[in-house]
């Protein structure tokens, strides 16, 4: 009986001290967790993006001031793409870019606004065409 509530207890206590540590950790994260927070919560996002619909702009006047918009224009090909943006808060931002002809959506970006780093996925492909901090940004 005293193994079984020490045993409620010492659980109890370490998901009390995970749960209110969670604040702080973010900003203790080496950059490796940070990746790995943003991949899970790119896979989230686009989860959400079905439930959500996202705000799509024409035009790229409005997003040639951001400090990734010359970075994803460099790195992706000649064609003329849509922006949608999916998620845009304190920590990052994600866009879509959708294929102005196609209507298809070609391109993500997920923007760490805390470190500066961009990660560009192309959709149809598994690995990211660009994955680094952006210096002097």
């Amino acid at each position: 009986m005293k193994k079984t509530v020490l045993a409620v207890l010492t659980v109890a206590t370490i998901l009390t001290a995970c749960g209110s540590n969670q604040a702080g950790s973010s900003n203790q994260a080496n950059n490796s967790n940070q990746v790995e927070q943003t991949q899970l919560s790119a896979q989230t996002e686009v989860v959400q993006e079905n439930n959500k619909p996202a705000k799509e702009s024409p035009k790229h006047d409005e997003w040639s001031s951001l400090p990734e918009y010359d970075t994803i224009i460099q790195n992706i090909d000649d064609k003329d793409y849509t922006f949608k943006t999916v998620t845009d808060n304190q920590g990052k931002r994600i866009l879509l870019l959708a294929d102005k002809q196609e209507g298809k959506e070609q391109y993500k970006s997920i923007f760490v606004k805390d470190t500066n780093r961009l990660k560009i996925i192309h959709l149809n492909g598994d690995e990211p065409i660009f994955n680094a901090v952006l210096e002097g940004k």
